[in-house]
């Protein structure tokens, strides 16, 4: 039982109608999704619906979201359909057949995520960047349809070559096929609430353009999906190229890392309707293996999916017995009833596919971000350009850089405020009246150098800075009292302080190191440069200790100077065998 816990999601019977509708409703809505984005990606409707069976059914089994649903999603087809692209252009007989082996190689990678406990690492992401890369993924899902809302195949080139093309797209626009797109983008925007609550949008609008199409427009050579092989899906062993390998684990690496993101922030919805807690780890296997399987067998790759999620929890799901009722619906609809999607228009499909496109947009940032942070809002249009026009990896990289690059020097200047260098009773830190009496009998001969909070790399130059700023004092005291944690470059830093101290022949006392700090500072020898007897853990009896030392030596001073300065007797004075 424990076992079965550890490898199975939670599956349960003890809501067998909740579960079952849930399934039944998400396999309504996964229909004409995946049949749009299996066209839209070039691998056909069928590559589509297997990837919707396929990734739904292992991650609701091995997965770590009970009541998640998983199939092809906008972004996941958007990567997709350049893969495909790519490959079939370079090697058009073998291209399709590396493509889904790019999806298997994603999939094994999600699965070393898992095992590796990467889940909670995936989503540590500066939201303008997320925002930035889903608007631009949601932008080339809009640009690709183009073509097709028109009536016409996409230009080859994808983006770039479809923005090329709009001239003659719009020369040799398909009234027809138009119309039909434009209805079926009505249809999704201007359904009245009532009827979503009763029918999905997205099937209302396949049903009802399909219906217009075949009874008004049957003879006008409309483009339509054509019949969809029915049966199971045939094996699709590896395929690969010396040539084409590297680019092909590139692909992987930004299919597994959109898949993770997409689903784990799904999960996250999951939770937040259900009040339960997901497994990011656990989820991120189930993922790979869904994905696996779905490039074995011919399917698109697929993540989390939030519509579906959503409407599978509201309709009363709450184990992942759903998912497993959807990807069998959905599986019937595959082996029994290919001819009914058989009238299908392109046109339709495009216009889905677009309206997906228009909704992950994050308009809502859009219209913030420049009120938020000018620095947000570039970080963010400069994502979604790099998105659109230069590369989807590259997009990321350079996106989380850059963010991570500004939070550092933000998060620098703030603690560099916690690095004070004080001399006498300042108020830039809390000190007793003992304290603040002791530093005014050293005057100024006592440094005592505070710092507090997590001390980052980003610090160690406030630290060098603060410490040079200073010479003229007798006695370092530095106090970590209030350090929780010290980075690396810091803890040099500190070390180098504590030296050139050491080094002029002065009194060094350490204040408060403990646990990992004390830690670091043993690792790089810091502790053997301090005498024992000043390491301390109060710094009231550091400053009484180096007050003492200070005033012997203040003591000591005077003494010789008094010695030294008295005036010495003159043989003229001496009395020497001399009468009065």
């Amino acid at each position: 039982m424990a076992f079965a816990t550890q490898v199975f999601n939670k599956i349960n019977f003890r809501n067998i109608k909740g579960d079952m509708f849930g399934g039944l409703t998400a396999a309504v809505i996964a229909l004409p999704m995946a049949l749009a984005f299996g066209v839209a990606s070039g691998a056909g409707a069928a590559a589509g619906l297997y990837g919707a069976v396929l990734v739904g059914l292992f991650a609701a089994l091995f997965g770590g979201t009970p009541t998640l649903i998983s199939e092809p999603t906008g972004p996941m087809t958007v990567v997709a359909t350049a893969v495909i692209a790519n490959l079939t252009a370079s090697h058009p007989e073998n291209g399709m057949a590396m493509a889904f082996t790019v999806v298997m190689m994603a999939g094994v990678l999600q699965i070393a995520f898992g095992l590796l406990r990467f889940g909670k690492y995936i989503t540590m992401m500066p939201y303008n960047v997320i925002s930035g890369f889903m608007s631009g993924i949601g932008l080339i899902l809009i640009i690709l349809q183009i073509g097709p809302f028109l009536g016409q195949a996409s230009p080859k080139g994808g983006v770039v070559g479809t923005l090329q093309n709009i001239p003659n797209l719009l020369t040799n626009i398909n009234p027809i096929e138009t119309g039909l797109a434009a209805l079926t983008v009505a249809i999704l925007f201007l359904v009245p609430p009532k009827v979503k609550k009763f029918v999905p949008p997205p099937l209302l609008a396949l049903v009802v353009g399909t219906v217009v199409s075949i009874v008004f427009f049957s003879d006008a050579g409309i483009r339509r999906i054509g019949e969809i092989p029915t049966g199971l899906p045939s094996l699709q062993l590896p395929y690969f190229t010396p040539d084409q390998l590297k680019l092909m684990i590139v692909d992987a690496a930004v299919l597994a890392m959109l898949g993770c993101i997409d689903a784990l922030l799904t999960s996250v919805v999951a939770d937040s309707l259900t009040r339960t807690q997901h497994n990011s780890d656990k989820e991120l296997i189930g993922q790979g293996l869904g994905n696996l399987a779905s490039g074995l067998f011919g399917g698109l790759p697929g993540a989390g999916a939030t519509m579906g999620t959503v409407v599978n929890i509201n309709t009363g799901a709450r184990s992942a017995l759903s998912g497993i009722t959807r990807a069998f619906i959905l599986m019937i609809v595959i082996l029994g009833a290919g001819s009914l999607t058989a009238q299908i228009p392109m046109a339709v499909l495009a216009g889905i596919a677009l309206q997906v496109g228009i909704k992950i947009i994050d308009w809502g940032f859009l219209k913030r971000a420049h009120n938020i942070s000018w620095k947000s809002a570039i970080i963010m249009y400069a994502v979604i350009g790099l998105t659109v026009f230069v590369d989807l990896i590259a997009a990321v990289g350079i996106g989380v850089f850059v963010a991570n690059v500004l939070t550092i020097d933000r998060l620098t200047q703030l603690k560099s405020e916690d690095v004070k260098a004080i001399t006498d009773a300042d108020d830039a830190i809390i000190l007793d009246n003992d304290e603040k009496e002791l530093l005014d009998r050293a005057e100024g001969r006592i440094l005592l150098f505070h710092l507090s909070g997590p001390m980052i790399f980003g610090v160690s130059k406030a630290i060098s800075r603060q410490h040079t700023l200073l010479n003229n004092y007798e006695v370092l005291i530095v106090d970590l009292s209030e350090v929780p944690h010290m980075g690396v470059t810091s803890a040099l830093a500190i070390e180098n302080a504590i030296q050139e101290t050491v080094d002029t022949g002065r009194h060094v006392f350490l204040v408060g190191a403990a646990g990992s700090v004390k830690r670091r500072l043993e690792k790089l020898g810091v502790l053997e440069i301090v005498p024992p007897q000043n390491m301390l853990v109060d710094r009231k009896q550091a400053l009484v200790n180096a007050v003492a030392l200070v005033t012997s030596d203040v003591n000591m001073n005077s003494a010789n100077s008094k010695v030294t300065n008295e005036t010495p007797p003159s043989f003229d004075n001496l009395q020497i065998g001399k009468k009065s």
